[in-house]
């Protein structure tokens, strides 16, 4: 068959780019490894992650941010002199401004004046899912709300539609304030969105989330409230607890036990 001039460079072409495309995605593909592989470990498996905080336990060692560094460490989240500019995936709030439709002037003195952790609350009908364009957010089979960083836009709807303040904007680049790098976990940039999320990656290790193993006094309790025998079902069969603004129908799935 006749090739004339045109289709022969068309030809040439393509060929010339197939072998420098064979040539360059292996090299691009190294240079954006997350880390050393690991061994291939059993993850847990949980229909409905949830999280149980022992307010009193945690009281107990008031200036206590064992669990914070734990995360911020785990996670890569940067420190930024100017609180204008601050990243959090966990924090403490006094216990009147983090349950205010829990407290009363009579509460307990020991619960009025208690910092308890807040955090992303994993909500069984999070709002902040429906609110993006890009499905950067989403909800898991097993409860725990993701985050996609390369997805995101930095629209910031789902800061706006979450109503528990537990997403964080990069308003700067994050990296030159990251204060040890952890090569396992992917930073993020400037302009985009981020929370805490569960220690999904963690949890793919068959690991506990890294504020429950860092905490010493034993006060986060994580597992799954679909099965009846695991650790968290049994504490909140035995202890009362309250969750943050019930009423908005968001179903949080952190308690804090009184």
């Amino acid at each position: 068959m006749a090739v004339n001039r045109r289709r022969f460079f068309q030809l040439t072409g393509a060929t010339a780019l197939g072998v420098a495309s064979s040539q360059v995605l292996p090299a691009a593909s190294e240079e954006r490894s997350p880390g050393p592989a690991r061994p291939a470990d059993k993850p847990l498996v949980g229909q409905r992650w949830a999280m149980a905080i022992d307010v009193g336990k945690c009281r107990e060692e008031e200036d206590c941010r064992d669990c914070i560094a734990a995360c911020d460490k785990a996670h890569n989240v940067p420190h930024f002199d100017n609180k204008k500019d601050e990243v959090k995936w966990i924090w403490k709030e006094p216990f009147e401004e983090a349950l205010q439709n829990q407290s009363s002037q009579f509460q307990a003195e020991r619960l009025r004046h208690a910092h308890v952790l807040v955090f992303c609350n994993h909500c069984d009908n999070p709002p902040c899912t429906k609110v993006c364009p890009t499905q950067a957010t989403w909800k898991r089979d097993d409860g725990v709300v993701m985050m996609d960083w390369h997805r995101c836009i930095g629209c910031r709807y789902c800061v706006a539609g979450c109503p528990y303040g537990s997403r964080s904007f990069n308003w700067r680049d994050p990296r030159p304030h990251i204060d040890e790098l952890n090569p396992e976990f992917p930073t993020r940039t400037r302009g985009v969105v981020e929370k805490c999320n569960f220690c999904e990656e963690r949890l793919a290790r068959g690991e506990q989330p890294a504020c429950v193993v860092a905490c010493k006094e034993k006060a986060l309790i994580f597992g799954d409230l679909e099965d009846p025998e695991s650790e968290i079902r049994k504490v909140l069969r035995e202890r009362p607890s309250v969750r943050r603004k019930v009423a908005l129908g968001t179903q949080p799935q952190i308690f804090y036990l009184l």
